[in-house]
């Protein structure tokens, strides 16, 4: 296959707002040991992008200064070292940034083929969040069969992917919005909407659940809501932090509480971790959850559709804080 020798990128071309991604024409990226290189079809919009964009994300050495967490396209170019894949093959991929560019460098190991029935749209909003809740959710915090949890941003694309992963395995599910919008489609995806601008979300789950609790929490706020998050919780229940919206230091921590319970409180970032353990999650999600999207259940949200090249345009709308689902880059 014949490769073109220069693309076209979205680069950050100093900290800032959505203003400050522009193309850029750069040489196409060379597969090395042990990747495929992508031609890039489509690319999710995540969070961890706006934080890089505003000079808020904290980058490791090596790690790429071009946005784009998650890329659905074909390869077109093998590694040293491939053999799970051949030239043609049409994947999704979690990438270790890149993903807002025409060509797109990954480890083999992070990438899945596209279920069948899936368009590149919706399977280029797959790899980020799905990665991101099964490690989180039924990773470190075992969520199983049974249990309750409470998912803050319920419409975000974690969490319509929380929500639709917790529908399918059994799990009774709560979720925060701040609409009543967001709360119906909250309820569609089978969870029980709290609207944290009219209700005070400890004291739902304390009514809902006959004061038990929740066993998994979820939280993208940080501070703002930690000790109200403790309330929630149910005996050796397990907080999970995966942003800090509502900052990033928290005081006047409720520690009694988190004694009496046995409450645990981790969290985690998905992009530093190694290629080996994003390989493992990878095939935890091939053996547990590809046959449910191949089914056709649990398929992503799409909120919007934008050209790459408008990048800002959908920056904006994600902090806007206005959409339901994923925010998706339409590349080729």
């Amino acid at each position: 296959m014949t490769l073109p020798h220069e693309m076209t990128l979205i680069e950050i071309t100093q900290p800032g707002g959505p203003d400050v991604l522009q193309p850029r024409r750069v040489a196409v990226p060379v597969a090395g040991p042990g990747e495929i290189l992508i031609r890039v079809q489509a690319a999710g919009v995540n969070r961890p992008d706006a934080l890089q964009r505003a000079g808020k994300y904290p980058l490791k050495p090596g790690m790429s200064l071009i946005p784009g967490l998650e890329v659905a396209g074909e390869v077109v170019a093998l590694g040293d070292g491939v053999s799970a894949y051949a030239i043609g093959d049409k994947v999704c991929a979690l990438t270790n940034g890149g993903g807002y560019a025409q060509f797109c460098a990954v480890p083999a190991s992070q990438a899945l083929p596209i279920p069948e029935g899936m368009d590149w749209i919706q399977a280029a909003a797959v790899p980020e969040t799905f990665f991101t809740v099964w490690s989180n959710l039924f990773g470190l915090a075992g969520a199983h069969k049974g249990q309750r949890v409470l998912i803050h941003g319920g419409t975000s694309g974690i969490g319509t992917t929380a929500l639709m992963l917790c529908r399918e395995f059994g799990i009774e599910s709560f979720a925060t919005a701040g609409s009543a919008d967001k709360c119906a489609a909250i309820a569609k995806l089978g969870a029980e909407p709290i609207n944290y601008r009219e209700q005070d979300f400890a004291d739902v789950i304390a009514q809902k659940t006959a004061d038990q609790g929740v066993d998994v929490i979820l939280d993208i706020m940080g501070a703002s809501y930690l000790n109200n998050n403790l309330k929630a919780l149910a005996m050796d229940g397990h907080l999970v932090m995966l942003g800090f919206l509502g900052g990033g230091k928290a005081h006047d921590v409720d520690l009694l509480t988190i004694l009496g319970k046995r409450a645990v409180i981790t969290g985690s970032l998905l992009r530093p971790r190694t290629r080996e353990e994003k390989a493992v999650i990878a095939e935890q999600l091939r053996e547990q959850v590809w046959p449910v999207l191949a089914a056709g259940r649990c398929l992503p949200i799409i909120d919007k559709v934008y050209a790459y090249t408008d990048a800002a345009q959908a920056h904006a709308r994600m902090e806007g804080g206005d959409h339901i689902g994923k925010i998706v880059l339409q590349v080729a």
